[in-house]
């Protein structure tokens, strides 16, 4: 039988015994977020996630980091469509919530991990595609660090807001709505 456990500050490892296999989880140290969140939450719209996920050219050898992940759609629908993991990363308890019942809610327990967790100071290394919807400030705070920690050609996504002087490869426009990409360049 196997069991599907998505918990705040829980890591799961899948064992294998006798055949049987479940799912076994263990206290990850992960220290609680004390600043308030940068942005409210705004909901992006799915066709906007779809574009973001089409301009990126997500597949299932994806691993899809959501920076503000909100209620986890950007993630869940890339796991759910395109057979992507990902990462919900979001600094607020209550987005971690919604994040957490949405990918209960959609079965991609087995691919979306959910973070409560600060994007300034989680590693980012095993992304592929990072997604963003924060505001030009932050995204620009941000450039440094995906910069540093991102592996040359992973794919960045943001909806609404460029990144200062780094100029978009593509712009595209979903329904008056801006989308933005990226890619890390050679170092």
């Amino acid at each position: 039988m196997f069991t599907r456990l998505i918990a705040l500050g829980l890591t799961a490892a899948v064992i294998s015994v006798g055949g049987a296999t479940s799912l076994a989880a263990q206290a990850a140290p992960q220290e609680a977020p004390t600043r308030r969140p940068d942005v409210i939450f705004v909901p992006t719209p799915e066709d906007v996630v779809e574009a973001m996920l089409q301009v990126a050219n997500v597949s299932k050898n994806d691993i899809v980091y959501d920076l503000g992940c909100g209620d986890g759609r950007i993630p869940v629908t890339a796991a759910k469509k395109y057979g992507a993991r990902g990462v919900c990363i979001d600094i607020d308890p209550q987005r971690i919530k919604e994040a957490t019942e949405n990918v209960e809610r959609n079965g991609v327990g087995d691919k979306v991990r959910v973070l409560n967790a600060d994007l300034f100071t989680t590693d980012l290394s095993e992304a592929t595609v990072v997604t963003l919807y924060l505001l030009p400030s932050l995204n620009v705070k941000l450039m440094p660090k995906l910069m540093k920690e991102l592996k040359p050609g992973t794919r960045i996504v943001s909806h609404a807001f460029d990144m200062g002087d780094w100029k978009p490869e593509k712009e595209i426009d979903v329904g008056g709505r801006k989308v933005y990409y990226w890619t890390i360049p050679r170092r």
